[in-house]
């Protein structure tokens, strides 16, 4: 049975979570950051729910610091619906996000999707294009002796446009491949995990566009 964490100083909201989650995973909780990363520490975790408001260390700090070690599924619970903030928790590690108050089925979906077993890529084996090579089971792309690191996601994305070079994706079909789920109509989860990946890009290669924007279509490699 797979183990969540659950981060939540509310009672209520922990009632209704364990309510819904005991039968099906293990849980552990967890009312505050500081009790959260020691509960992370202390148990072998297979996906966080981490609430953003919390006493003691923040949802965010929380993140972070998981972050320096471990690539464990995490979901943001937030009650903010501001599309900048929500591109900084991407951009900082988390997984996914749901807005409270939020529809525990959809919850449930999500869940599910994150623990699903998958590889990082199609291929284990190093992938070119023009100065760079990704090496998917070590999530890093290199330009000779320069290297940097990939977010799963980030990694799964550019193994896919590596393997269909000449392929325009639109981003629904880019979103579906990697995230496994129902596209609906969230751009924003895309253009975070390509904006990010062309500034990693572009730090590694400067003088190499790699990601076109086709307008009105989708992205292909440049």
């Amino acid at each position: 049975m797979k183990t969540i964490l659950i981060i939540e100083d509310n009672n209520d909201m922990q009632q209704l979570l364990s309510g819904f989650l005991a039968p099906t995973f293990n849980l552990v909780q967890a009312y505050s950051g500081t009790e959260g990363l020691l509960q992370f520490n202390a148990n072998h975790v297979d996906l966080v729910l981490l609430d953003r408001l919390l006493p003691g260390k923040s949802g965010d700090d929380v993140l972070e610091i998981i972050r320096q070690t471990s690539q464990v599924p995490i979901i943001i619970l937030t009650a903010l619906d501001d599309t900048n903030d929500i591109a900084t928790l991407l951009l900082a590690g988390a997984n996914d996000y749901v807005t409270k108050p939020f529809n525990i089925n959809e919850l449930q979906a999500r869940i599910a999707v994150q623990l699903r077993q998958k590889q990082p890529a199609t291929t284990t084996a190093p992938l070119t294009y023009k100065r760079l090579t990704l090496m998917p089971d070590q999530f890093t792309i290199t330009n000779g002796t320069d290297s940097c690191s990939l977010k799963r996601k980030e990694c799964e994305l550019l193994a896919l446009l590596f393997e269909n070079s000449t392929t325009i994706f639109t981003r629904e079909q880019l979103y579906e491949r990697i995230w496994q789920t129902p596209y609906l109509g969230d751009e924003n989860t895309i253009n975070v995990h390509l904006s990010n990946l062309r500034r990693k890009l572009h730090q590694l290669d400067p003088d190499h566009d790699y990601i076109e924007t086709i307008w009105g279509i989708g992205v292909r490699l440049a």
